[in-house]
């Protein structure tokens, strides 16, 4: 039985998830990409390829706060992430999981961002 690649299934399901969702300058996507470490997440508006915001595992406000990617984590990237899409003025966003599970750190920090005040 041939060795199942998971990140090559993991870009087939993220490709069918972008087929039908798209960022707009109104309605930003907010894309979440994880490594074992990290977790990286940004608003993007896909109209005019633009990024507004960014926020992941490594910024600066968070750098003491982190050492290693968990659900812990997760959350505070998304507080921060929601935070600065607020005070730009976005309330809607589009929400695309990257092709991962819908558990975990994924799950983490949507939620998170739904408690700051965003909506999916």
């Amino acid at each position: 039985m041939p060795k199942v690649d998971r990140e090559k299934r993991r870009k087939v399901r993220h490709n069918r998830i972008r087929s039908e969702i798209r960022g707009t300058p109104r309605k930003p996507r907010v894309c979440v990409k994880k490594s074992n470490r990290h977790i990286y997440v940004q608003a993007i508006d896909d109209m005019n390829h633009d990024t507004i915001a960014a926020a992941s595992s490594l910024s600066p406000d968070l750098e003491e706060e982190v050492s290693n990617a968990t659900v812990e984590t997760a959350e505070k990237v998304g507080a921060l992430l929601a935070s600065d899409l607020l005070e730009q003025g976005y309330e809607n966003v589009v929400f695309d999981r990257g092709g991962y599970p819908y558990h975990g750190q994924v799950k983490a920090l949507a939620d998170q961002m739904r408690e700051e005040g965003l909506d999916f």
